[in-house]
């Protein structure tokens, strides 16, 4: 792997500083800095991000949301926490959500009993829809 900058300082001056564990390590003539390569991680698109967010926001746990979009459970709280998110206070609705497509969405919404004593969001879902729907259980 060619090794460009330091991941401390983004420095183009760098040097060979030795092997370790097989793996070459290098120093930062700027700010004396040692590595040996660069961390890519895995990058998950911001698409799945923001959706995962406006999911929580809308009464959504973390385990829902890993089943809807595939993505980690941890990975949606870490994000919750890195963008300071913060749920609504309990009300007397609950969601459920159901995932559609366009033949699907269409006939549900044609129903007028589907539409009575509750509140509803329409959210892409890739090439489908999911239907988050607000109802009020009676005690």
């Amino acid at each position: 792997m060619l090794i460009n900058t330091c991941p401390n300082c983004q420095s183009t001056e760098i040097v060979k500083a030795g092997i370790i564990k097989k793996k070459q390590r290098h120093r930062c003539k700027k700010c004396n800095y040692y590595f040996t390569v660069n961390k890519l991680g895995k990058r998950i698109d911001d698409y799945y991000v923001n959706k995962a967010l406006q999911l929580y926001l809308e009464g959504l746990t973390y385990r829902e949301i890993e089943r809807i979009l595939g993505v980690s459970h941890v990975s949606v709280m870490n994000w919750v926490k890195k963008y300071g998110i913060k749920k609504p206070y309990k009300t007397n609705y609950y969601p459920s959500y159901k995932i559609l497509n366009n033949n699907e969405i269409a006939t549900y919404f044609s129903n007028p009993e589907n539409l009575k004593g509750a509140g509803f969001i329409v959210t892409e879902l890739g090439d489908k829809f999911m239907l988050i729907k607000w109802e009020r259980f009676r005690k």
